[in-house]
């Protein structure tokens, strides 16, 4: 009687951690996808600006330059190819303190 009981008990068991090591793939596979998904996303992004230019409120001057991998570079702002960022510090935009667009560009006062 010990013996069937015991046996009983065994297989519970052993169909309790089928059932979680099933979960425990399901999860794995999950994973593994959401990883390939952001793989395949950050290999479509397309590749940072060199520079940025802030616009004003009203859109039409330029108020602020910064690289492209500034962390502070404001809400209003656009790629810019290096001639233009060279050519808004002529025009006497002010360089972000932060990234340094001018030392970037070699152009230091």
């Amino acid at each position: 009687m010990q013996s069937r009981r015991g046996s009983r008990l065994l297989r519970f068991l052993e169909r309790v951690q089928e059932r979680d090591l099933s979960r425990t793939r399901r999860w794995i596979a999950d994973e593994e996808r959401r990883q390939t998904k952001r793989r395949v996303g950050e290999a479509r992004r397309p590749p940072a600006p060199a520079f940025l230019v802030e616009r004003g409120l009203d859109r039409a001057n330029i108020v602020a330059l910064h690289t492209g991998e500034c962390w502070d570079p404001g809400k209003r702002v656009k790629p810019a190819t290096r001639e233009q960022a060279v050519e808004a510090l002529r025009q006497q935009v002010t360089a972000c303190t932060k990234c340094r667009p001018d030392t970037a560009l070699g152009i230091v006062d």
